[in-house]
């Protein structure tokens, strides 16, 4: 994993080549990246990586045209696309399958288990639901051509978890979300800095105008 000193000086030099766009990006995902590593809990160390990661991907013109899921989905195939390295096939195959595999057996990160509690959807329902998606997420993790799949599977799950925390629906520290939030900020924590690693990679990219830009 590159270096949180390593990525800051690459993009102090992003910040002055790419400023109105670009560098902002990149300033605002690494410094709530640095942020997330002066946690001493795993619940607020996850919301500030995903804070990080909202403000690697997230842009003006992609909030009007779908989901943030979605546009979240587009964002890690694109950046798949342009890995020269594998860095993010590497992250996949060699880091993540005992964490996915752990999300991926876990209800309480699945949104249709939520949403049969609610009382939205059927018990059968949710649970085929369940046994579906974790069937599709086996079968992309033995093909290996499956990279952007496989994260767009990991990224639901954390979605899901994302949601619990920011909408209040978790208690801090609490004793019945422990599994997930360690799980998930370990994906998160090595994902993010690939992330940025990659957008100061492919700087000539057109990655949108940030959300909320600077005004003097």
């Amino acid at each position: 994993m590159f270096s949180r000193a390593d990525l800051k000086a690459r993009a102090q030099q992003i910040e002055k080549d790419y400023p109105d766009k670009l560098g902002l990006r990149v300033h605002r995902a690494l410094s709530w990246f640095e942020r997330a590593n002066l946690c001493e809990d795993d619940d607020a160390r996850f919301i500030f990586l995903w804070i990080a990661l909202n403000s690697a991907y997230a842009n003006e013109i992609q909030r009007e045209q779908g989901t943030e899921r979605s546009v979240l989905d587009q964002f890690m195939s694109r950046l798949v696309a342009l890995d020269q390295e594998n860095l993010l096939y590497e992250l996949v195959w060699t880091s993540f399958p005992g964490p996915v595999r752990l999300l991926l057996d876990n209800p309480f990160v699945f949104q249709p288990f939520w949403d049969y509690q609610n009382g939205r959807i059927s018990e059968p329902l949710w649970k085929s639901k369940f046994n579906g998606a974790r069937n599709t997420a086996l079968r992309a993790l033995r093909d290996t051509n499956q990279t952007a799949t496989v994260l767009a599977i990991v990224l639901a799950r954390l979605y899901t978890l994302r949601n619990q925390l920011m909408h209040g629906g978790a208690t801090w520290q609490g004793s019945v979300n422990r599994d997930q939030i360690r799980d998930g900020t370990a994906i998160l924590n090595n994902l993010v800095p690939l992330v940025i690693h990659l957008l100061m990679d492919n700087a000539n990219e057109d990655w949108g105008d940030p959300c909320y830009p600077v005004i003097a």
